[in-house]
């Protein structure tokens, strides 16, 4: 008999809680507060941080193989599809008219790349493998189904830790590009006004996704998946003639895959996956990741004034990162604390939308040379 209650009580999750689940129990808490609390990045880390809690029960067979939250992994994640998915509602929600009135702003965006490679190279300094090291250094290009999407083909055990440092510091834009923006340029250039745009054509609009992938596809095949679907979902919504599709791609679908892509991440974030000193690491790498990648968009646009007639205000490079569109407010908010008088929203959304971009086929780069 008292065997029987002995097995009795080891059968259920209290008797075989570990210090590691209450550990990531706390983190999951810590996540929640601030997606709900502060605001940060709720969409995903609510889902991301209840993830993560619930994958810390023991005994529950959720992310055991064809476990609930295992399938929204191995189906969503793992076999690739949630990501481009992601894409196409990003496509549909996408203005490509900044970077079609302003060409030059394309630079900035590949520019803003600077991030990814820094933390690369430095990754391999901490003792990271190379497929590693690419995983965490695409957190500097501030996408986070980009960075996802990589980690899936390259790193799978890293993908909870690179998915919430991305994030997260996609949430702390605000806070990462002001110091380094002001560090690297002038009073003056910050209060730049920059010549108003050209209106752009509904015509150019249409052919602009067809020609990028077009071109995009050719160079980079690997970044075909995430290319393909955001330019289709900003065909849908240029071309006028599939709002139907065009208003799925950006609300009921892109609800439904957010909330997959975010269980399906934290599911991964075990305590024996997650509590090593290497977690660490990631977040330390992504913070210079985010910085470097201010760094290169500023610098650039700042070279790029010294053999161009129409000058652009070097802020509007910090934006590359393609954290859309908080990146490109908080360039106009710089801009404005300067000059009253200067509007960089739009001209920022050009770089921005690069960044986007860039990323892209950064990752496609990397998917082509190491996997």
């Amino acid at each position: 008999m008292l065997q029987q209650l002995v097995d009795a009580l080891n059968s259920t999750g209290l008797f075989n809680l570990t210090p590691g689940n209450l550990i990531m129990w706390g983190i999951a808490f810590v996540l929640m507060y601030l997606a709900i609390k502060k605001g940060v990045e709720p969409l995903l880390l609510v889902p991301i941080s209840f993830g993560i809690f619930v994958a810390n029960f023991p005994l529950t067979g959720l992310t055991d193989e064809e476990g609930l939250f295992y399938m929204f992994f191995k189906h969503g994640i793992q076999n690739e599809l949630i990501p481009p998915l992601i894409f196409l509602g990003l496509g549909a929600m996408t203005d490509f008219g900044p970077v079609i009135a302003n060409p030059k702003t394309l630079l900035l965006g590949a520019a803003a790349q600077l991030g990814v490679y820094a933390a690369f190279f430095t990754a391999l300094l901490f003792g990271f493998s190379i497929p590693e090291a690419a995983t965490i250094g695409i957190i500097g290009g501030a996408d986070g189904p980009t960075t996802i999407y990589l980690a899936a083909n390259l790193a799978p055990h890293l993908l909870g830790a690179v998915s919430v440092a991305a994030y997260s510091y996609m949430a702390l834009v605000p806070l990462i590009i002001p110091p380094v923006a002001k560090l690297l340029t002038t009073k003056k250039e910050r209060a730049m006004v920059m010549k108003q745009m050209r209106p752009v054509s509904k015509t150019e609009k249409i052919i602009f996704p067809i020609l990028a992938t077009i071109v995009i596809v050719l160079l980079v095949p690997k970044s075909a998946p995430l290319m393909a679907m955001f330019m289709l979902g900003n065909l849908f919504m240029e071309s006028g003639v599939v709002q139907r599709l065009t208003d799925v791609s950006r609300n009921e679908l892109m609800n439904i895959v957010t909330i997959f892509l975010g269980v399906g991440v934290g599911s991964t974030m075990s305590a024996e996956n997650f509590l090593k000193p290497q977690t660490i690491y990631i977040f330390i790498l992504g913070i210079v990741a985010f910085a470097f990648a201010v760094a290169g968009g500023i610098l650039i646009a700042k070279l790029m004034n010294l053999f161009t007639k129409n000058k652009v205000n070097p802020l509007i490079g910090a934006a590359g990162v393609s954290a859309v569109p908080m990146s490109a407010r908080v360039v106009h908010m710089l801009g404005s604390e300067a000059n009253p008088q200067n509007y960089l929203l739009m001209h920022a959304m050009g770089p921005n939308v690069a960044g986007v971009i860039g990323t892209a086929v950064a990752a496609g780069a990397f998917i082509a040379a190491l996997h």
